[in-house]
């Protein structure tokens, strides 16, 4: 039989697993070849087809003849647009082996091509990470807000902003500290964490780590799990938005758990 730290140590590595592939599928985010800010001024790319434009209607493409693209399993050709595109969501359009990203992002539409030969993702070999280990498994107490409250912050991209309407916040004890943390709206009504401690720049990735939490029980406990700490996309590569924690969000203590800088990081 396994004994509680093998399971604990056996969860993590799957977790940890799972989350490399992903960023390392055919058209994960170490694929993309490049970011392009769309604009009411007509645009072509050497990676993606057609020429682009965005405006009040949001994005279109005018794709040459013989070339096509699909679009939610169907084939377009000629002049396709893509609508409105909501605030962090996005369309994936299949051209060939690739697949041409249609995003929002901080206000801005803009288009992210994939490419499962691009060498970031062929040359990667998987994220660095701290041994999993329970004394950073802590139990910790959310308080909802009255109301939302919308938060500003910054992002990889210098200029960019995103503005995130925070829930609560989460307070909690490390290393004899009492620490609190501002809550962002997760994954399946959870939560999402982001935050630097004093590890950031030095073994972890300088601007940011994730945690995603599952909702908070019914009075208000949750576990965070800093084992589970993540590296945003920005950590391996420019051309990601990712959002900065907010400035409450940079704790005081040294939280080595969870994901180191990667051989891809800057």
């Amino acid at each position: 039989m396994t004994t509680g730290i093998d399971a604990f140590t056996a969860e993590w590595q799957a977790w940890h697993r799972e989350k490399d592939e992903k960023l390392a599928a055919p058209h994960g985010f170490l694929a993309i070849t490049s970011l392009h800010w769309l604009s009411a001024e007509p645009r072509r790319f050497p990676d993606a087809p057609g020429e682009w434009t965005t405006g009040p209607d949001g994005v279109t493409v005018v794709l040459d003849e013989g070339t096509e693209l699909v679009v939610d399993g169907e084939t377009v050709r000629g002049r396709h647009s893509f609508g409105i595109i909501p605030e962090r969501g996005g369309i994936n359009a299949v051209w060939g082996d690739a697949v041409i990203e249609v995003a929002k992002r901080g206000g801005h539409d803009i288009l992210r091509p994939r490419h499962p030969g691009n060498p970031l993702r062929t040359a990667f070999t998987g994220t660095p990470a701290y041994a999993p280990d329970p004394k950073w498994v802590v139990e910790g107490r959310y308080e909802a807000f009255d109301q939302p409250k919308p938060t500003t912050v910054g992002a990889a991209v210098e200029g960019l902003e995103h503005v995130y309407d925070a829930p609560g916040r989460i307070h909690f004890t490390l290393a004899g500290r009492d620490l609190s943390l501002t809550a962002f709206p997760g994954r399946a009504d959870g939560l999402l964490v982001l935050f630097t401690d004093a590890t950031s720049g030095v073994t972890t990735y300088a601007a940011n780590r994730v945690l995603h939490l599952p909702p908070p029980a019914g009075d208000g406990r949750v576990v965070l799990d800093f084992n589970r700490a993540a590296n945003l996309p920005c950590a391996y590569t420019d051309l990601a938005t990712c959002p900065l924690p907010p400035a409450e969000n940079r704790l005081p203590i040294a939280i080595e758990a969870g994901e180191r800088i990667p051989a891809e990081g800057h």
